[in-house]
C-alpha cells in the first residue's frame, strides 16, 4: 500500500497569531484560516485586527491585547480554551550602530522580541498542557537570528535569543506532544519595512545578499507557516526554517 501524504488541513484546530494586523502576521492568519483553522488575530490596534478578521472571514476573530502587558497576557490565556497553534509574531526593530543604541532602545527591542515572546508562548503552553492539547508553536525570528548585520546589534541579539529559547522549548514540550519551531525570513516587504527600500543604496545592498535576487513577500512565508502548523511537519521540532533567498548560504 502506498504511503499517504500527511494533511496540510487544519479543521478543528484553534490558532492564535500575534502582531496580526498587518504584514507577516496578517498573512499567517489568512493562511491558517484558508486551511480550515479557527483563527484569533491579536494586536494592540483594535480597528486594524477587527477589519482584518472581517476580511479573512471563515470564523476569524479579533482580540485586542498588548503582549508587552504580561498580566494581560496571562489573563487572556486563562480565560480561553487552549490553542493548537501559536504564531508568535509580534516584534520590533530599532536599527542603529551599537554605539548609538540607548538603554530605552535596548529595552524596547528585547522586551517585545524576547520577553513578550517568551511569556506569550508560556501562557499558550500552560493551557495546552492543562487541557491535554497537542500542537505547534511557530516563532517568527529572522535570518538575523543566524548571522550578524550592520546596525542590527539589538535585533540580532533578540532573534538569536529567540532561536535559542526555541530549541529549549522543544525539549521541554516534546513529552506533551507540543512542537516548537521558528521561521527565519530575510527582508520581507511589509508596511513596516517598505520605507527602508526607498533608500536605493540600502535596497541594492540587500539585493546583493539575497541570491535569488528579490525582496521577500509575505506570500513567501505562508506555505512555511502552514507546513509547520500542520501534520505535514509532525516530526519537526527545535528547528528553524530559514527563508532567506540564499542570504545565509554565502
Amino acid at each position: 500500500m502506498l504511503p499517504k501524504t500527511p494533511s496540510f488541513r487544519l479543521e478543528d484546530k484553534r490558532a492564535l497569531v500575534t502582531g496580526a494586523g498587518r504584514g507577516i502576521g496578517l498573512a499567517a492568519a489568512a493562511a491558517l484560516a484558508e486551511a480550515g483553522a479557527e483563527v484569533t488575530l491579536v494586536a494592540r490596534s483594535a480597528d486594524e485586527i477587527e477589519a482584518a478578521a472581517a476580511e479573512i472571514g471563515q470564523g476569524a476573530s479579533a482580540a485586542t491585547l498588548d503582549v508587552s502587558d504580561l498580566a494581560a497576557v496571562q489573563a487572556f490565556f486563562e480565560t480561553r480554551p487552549a490553542y493548537h497553534i501559536l504564531v508568535n509574531n509580534a516584534g520590533t526593530n530599532r536599527p542603529k550602530p551599537m554605539w548609538e543604541a540607548s538603554e530605552e532602545d535596548y529595552d524596547a527591542v528585547m522586551d517585545l522580541n524576547v520577553k513578550s515572546a517568551f511569556f506569550v508562548a508560556q501562557g499558550c503552553v500552560k493551557q495546552m498542557i492543562a487541557e491535554g492539547v497537542q500542537g505547534s508553536l511557530i516563532h517568527m525570528t529572522s535570518q538575523m537570528g543566524h548571522v550578524g548585520g550592520p546596525n542590527r546589534s539589538l535585533y540580532c541579539g533578540s532573534k538569536w535569543a529567540l532561536e535559542g529559547m526555541n530549541k529549549a522549548f522543544a525539549l521541554d514540550l516534546a513529552p506533551y506532544g507540543i512542537r516548537s519551531n521558528t521561521i527565519a525570513p530575510t527582508f520581507i516587504e511589509t508596511p513596516l519595512t517598505k520605507p527602508f527600500f526607498e533608500d536605493e543604496a540600502f535596497k541594492t545592498n540587500v539585493l546583493a545578499k539575497i541570491k535569488l535576487g528579490r525582496i521577500g513577500k509575505v506570500e513567501d512565508l505562508m506555505g512555511a507557516i502552514l507546513f509547520l502548523a500542520s501534520d505535514a511537519s509532525a516530526l519537526i521540532t527545535g528547528s528553524s526554517l530559514v527563508i532567506d533567498g540564499g542570504w545565509t548560504a554565502d
